[in-house]
């Protein structure tokens, strides 16, 4: 099974149990990143997650914006700039930009 695969079966089990969740997607990248637009992260009410947007490093952040898009039920664009220099300092090795849509899923139980 894809990873994009998984995503999705997570997003019917999801909906399945009624918890509420938000995808995160690539939409967006210039430079280098370790992953391409498409790339997809469930982040459900529990904070637990499938899929992965990052090489890791932006996966935290990205769950915590996700919990307050779940809240909200408003989605957000949040762009990253990979300059390992002006950001974190923990030597990324991919100075690119990815921009991620975060968005709620309105999973109704069936």
């Amino acid at each position: 099974m894809t990873e994009n695969e998984l995503v999705m079966a997570a997003v019917l089990r999801a909906r399945n149990v009624g918890k509420k969740a938000a995808l995160a997607t690539v939409v967006g990248v210039t430079g280098s990143a370790y992953r391409r637009e498409g790339a997809k992260m469930l982040v459900d009410e529990e904070e637990n997650r499938v899929g992965m947007i990052s090489g890791g490093c932006l996966e935290n952040d990205v769950a915590e914006i996700a919990k307050s898009v779940i809240e909200s039920g408003t989605p957000i664009v949040k762009t990253y700039d990979l300059d390992e220099d002006l950001i974190w300092g923990l030597g990324l090795g991919c100075p690119g930009q990815v921009q991620i849509y975060i968005e709620p899923l309105l999973l109704e139980q069936k």
